[in-house]
C-alpha cells in the first residue's frame, strides 16, 4: 500500500502534521511512548492537554482521540489516542480499531496530509503484538484514509518485523 510505511525510529522526531501518542485516559503523561512524547514536546504539551475537558478525571476514554498543539515537536499536532489495556475488556479488538479510525479521522479533519503513529496499546497494555499490527494496518488501509501518507514508526525490531510482515500479508 502506496501510502502506509513501517519505519524503525524515534516517533518524537518525525516530521509530520500530526504524531499520535498512546496515550492513557488522563492525557497528562506517562510512561513509554507518552511519557517520551510529552518529554520531547515541553510544558506546552501538558498545558494543551489540560486544557482538553475532563469528565471524573478522563480526557479521552479508551477507544477515542482528542487532538492538541504539539508543543516543541515537528508536527503541528499531537492526537492523543487510548487503545485498551487488553486483558481488562470484553472487545479491546474493538476498542484499538476505534482508535486508529479516530486518530486518522481527526487528522483530516484537521487538514493534515501526513501521520506519524506507535504501536497502540502494544507497551504496558498488553495487546498481543500480531493481533495490534493486523487492526492497526486494516483500519489504516481503508479507503477513506488513502489520501494520507500513514507512516508507523516503531522502537524494537522484533514489533518492526511483525508490523513489516502484517502489511506485506494484508496486501498479497
Amino acid at each position: 500500500m502506496k501510502h502506509i510505511e513501517i519505519l524503525m525510529g524515534d516517533i518524537t522526531r518525525v516530521k509530520a502534521d500530526a504524531i499520535v501518542n498512546a496515550a492513557n485516559p488522563v492525557m497528562l503523561g506517562g510512561g513509554g511512548v507518552d511519557g517520551a512524547i510529552h518529554r520531547a514536546a515541553g510544558p506546552e504539551l501538558l498545558a494543551e492537554c489540560r486544557k482538553v475537558k475532563a469528565v471524573n478525571g478522563v480526557r479521552c476514554p479508551f477507544g477515542q482521540a482528542r487532538i492538541t498543539p504539539a508543543g516543541q515537536l515537528q508536527a503541528k499536532y499531537v492526537i492523543h489516542a487510548v487503545g485498551p489495556v487488553y486483558h481488562r475488556e470484553d472487545n479491546p479488538q474493538a476498542l484499538l480499531h476505534s482508535a486508529y479510525e479516530q486518530a486518522c479521522e481527526l487528522a483530516l479533519e484537521n487538514h493534515c496530509h501526513s501521520i506519524a503513529f506507535p504501536a497502540i496499546s502494544c507497551g504496558a497494555y498488553g495487546f498481543p503484538h500480531q493481533e495490534a499490527a493486523e487492526i492497526a494496518l486494516a483500519v489504516c488501509a481503508q479507503e477513506k484514509f488513502s489520501q494520507l501518507t500513514i507512516r508507523f514508526y516503531l522502537f524494537e525490531p522484533p514489533l518492526l518485523r511483525i508490523f513489516q510482515q502484517a502489511l506485506t500479508t494484508l496486501f498479497t
